[in-house]
């Protein structure tokens, strides 16, 4: 059972929880799409954002693909990506008052993504939020991408928290499958997905200016509760 009068963590997705970047990941698919010769679709983009690109690029090629052409489409894809977001990189509206708001009641932060550590890393700096979080792990620390749970086990290791202490932020359906494997509430957001794409969550939000420290805790307390 979850003690909600011990230490508590928060674990966000990056890609469309904090940052308001679908639209420049898709842009780059298209970009690699079009350079490698790929048929590529907004119908593949949405179905398939919230995996590592490992799993992304063979159904793109629509072959097997060896590791060392995975590296480099996958290299080529996020560095575009970098290119094309740095030009209008911000936090997702109400990102900046959740995490300020979290941190002051005590709540322990990270961050779990699917993406590139050289992506997180890029973003944290621009935006410095470093000082938010006491954990990170990036597509580099798992061997298994959403839906496995592996990522969001390792945020909570890493945060020295149980599993059942921890409420995961996620937008993609993926992500929401690998909070639930991992035994975690999830709180879901609709950046990405309609909120009838998203039943799986404990809540479901259209932005994170509607959360407040309190939704957590009551959060914690009824899975609590439930187990």
């Amino acid at each position: 059972m979850a003690s909600i009068n011990g230490n508590n963590g928060v674990i966000f997705d990056l890609d469309g929880v904090l940052i308001d970047s679908g639209w420049a990941h898709k842009q780059s698919w298209y970009d690699l799409a079009e350079k490698e010769g790929y048929q590529m679709s907004d119908e593949f983009f949405y179905n398939t954002f919230g995996m590592q690109n490992y799993q992304i690029l063979p159904l793109l090629a629509g072959k097997a693909l060896s590791v060392e052409e995975i590296d480099r489409l996958s290299d080529w894809k996020e560095q575009r990506y970098r290119d094309i977001f740095s030009e209008s990189m911000e936090l997702s509206a109400g990102a900046e008052r959740l995490l300020n708001e979290l941190k002051s009641e005590g709540f322990l932060l990270a961050i779990g993504s699917s993406t590139p550590k050289i992506n997180i890393d890029f973003v944290m700096e621009k935006l410095d939020l470093e000082k938010y979080f006491n954990a990170v792990v990036s597509k580099q620390d798992v061997a298994r991408g959403k839906p496995a749970p592996d990522t969001f086990l390792a945020a909570a290791k890493n945060l020295s928290l149980k599993p059942e202490n921890c409420v995961v932020i996620e937008d993609s359906i993926p992500g929401i499958e690998a909070a639930k494997a991992a035994s975690m509430a999830v709180i879901a957001i609709t950046t990405t997905r309609d909120r009838s794409q998203l039943p799986a969550a404990d809540i479901i939000v259209d932005s994170l200016d509607e959360l407040r420290s309190d939704d957590f805790v009551k959060i914690l307390r009824a899975k609590s509760n439930c187990d």
